[in-house]
C-alpha cells in the first residue's frame, strides 16, 4: 500500500489526475482513451432506482431498459471489470431476478469481473442485484439488506355503501377477486398471500446464501429477518466484502491507470420529453399509483 499523500501532493497530483479521468471517460466511449497502453477499461453501470416497470417521470429497472445497456457494458473492447452502481430500494422480484440473472450469464460469457457498489440503498431487490456480483462494497452509512417480501394495501368494505355506490363484479373461478378492498378480508386468502410471499422469501435467502456462501456470518433469523443494517454493520454480518467507494476500489485492484466508462440507458426521444411515461392518458392513472408506491419505498429507508 502507498503512504498517504501529503497535502502539497495532492495539490500538484490532484488536479492533474481528475482531468486525466475525465478524459479517459469520454475517450473510452469511442474505445480509446489519452492514457494509452495497457490501460485496463472498467465498465459503470448505474442501476438507480425502484425495480420494476417504468412510468410517469421515472425509469423503472428491468430487463428492458437495461438488456441494451448490459450488453455494451460487457461487449466493450478491452474491458477488464463491470461495475455496478447501485442505488434502489427493491420492487419486483421478478425483475430483480431477470436482472441478476443476465449479468451473471454475461459475466460467464465474456469472463470478465463484476462489482457492486451500493451508494444510499441496496435493500430488498436491490440488495439482490447487489448479490449477483463477484464483490460487494458499501459506503459506511449506506442502507443494505432487507432481505425479505412484504405487501401493503388498503380495505374499503364500507366505503361504497356510504357514498350510495353499487359495485358489480363478475368472475369465473373462486379465488379470482382475492384480496378485493371493497370486500371484508378474509382469512382464507390472507393466508394464501403469506404462503406465496414464504415461496418468494425462500428464493431470495436460497439466492444470497448461493451467492455468499461462508461469508455470511449469523444465524438465518438474524440475516434474514427483513432488517437493514449500515454498511459498517453489513461488513461484520458478511453481506459485503468492504467499505470503499468505486474509483478507489477499482484502482486498488486494476491500479491508478485505470479506466472508467458509463454506460447509460437510453430512452426515445418520447420518453425524454415525458420523463419514461409509454403513453399520453391510457395509463396516466396507474403511473401515479406507481409513482406513489416508489416513493413509499425510499420513504422506508428514510430518503
Amino acid at each position: 500500500m502507498r503512504s498517504a499523500l501529503n497535502q502539497t501532493e495532492l495539490h500538484v497530483y490532484g488536479a492533474p489526475m481528475a482531468m486525466i479521468d475525465h478524459f479517459n471517460e469520454y475517450a473510452a466511449r469511442f474505445g480509446g482513451g489519452m492514457v494509452r497502453g495497457s490501460a485496463p477499461l472498467v465498465s459503470v453501470v448505474r442501476l438507480s432506482g425502484a425495480i420494476g416497470a417504468a412510468g410517469l417521470g421515472r425509469k423503472g429497472l428491468n430487463m428492458t431498459t437495461l438488456e441494451a445497456p448490459l450488453r455494451r457494458a460487457f461487449g466493450k473492447r478491452g474491458v477488464a471489470a463491470v461495475a455496478l452502481v447501485i442505488n434502489s430500494p427493491g420492487g419486483s422480484p421478478v425483475q430483480s431476478e431477470l436482472i441478476a440473472g443476465r449479468i451473471r450469464q454475461l459475466s460467464e460469457e465474456k469472463e470478465v469481473p463484476v462489482y457492486a457498489f451500493a451508494e444510499d440503498v441496496a435493500a430488498s431487490g436491490g440488495y439482490w442485484l447487489a448479490c449477483c456480483a463477484d464483490e460487494i462494497y458499501a459506503s459506511p452509512m449506506s442502507i443494505l439488506g432487507s432481505i425479505g417480501v412484504i405487501a401493503a394495501t388498503f380495505g374499503f368494505p364500507d366505503l361504497l355503501e356510504k357514498i350510495g355506490v353499487e359495485r358489480r363484479v363478475y368472475a369465473q373461478g373462486e379465488n379470482k377477486s382475492m384480496l378485493d378492498p371493497f370486500k371484508p378480508e378474509n382469512p382464507d386468502d390472507v393466508q394464501r398471500v403469506l404462503e406465496l410471499q414464504k415461496d418468494i422469501h425462500g428464493q431470495f435467502k436460497a439466492y444470497v446464501k448461493s451467492r455468499r456462501g461462508e461469508k455470511l456470518k449469523g444465524a438465518d433469523k438474524t440475516l434474514f429477518n427483513g432488517d437493514v443494517w449500515t454498511g459498517e454493520r453489513a461488513l461484520k454480518k458478511g453481506l459485503i466484502d468492504g467499505v470503499g467507494e468505486m474509483r478507489s476500489v477499482m484502482r486498488e485492484k486494476l491500479g491508478d491507470k485505470v479506466r472508467f466508462m458509463p454506460v447509460q440507458r437510453q430512452a426515445g426521444w418520447l420518453q425524454r420529453r415525458l420523463g419514461g411515461a409509454d403513453t399520453f392518458g391510457g395509463n396516466f392513472a396507474r403511473d401515479l399509483i406507481s409513482a406513489a408506491e416508489e416513493r413509499a419505498l425510499w420513504a422506508r429507508f428514510g430518503l
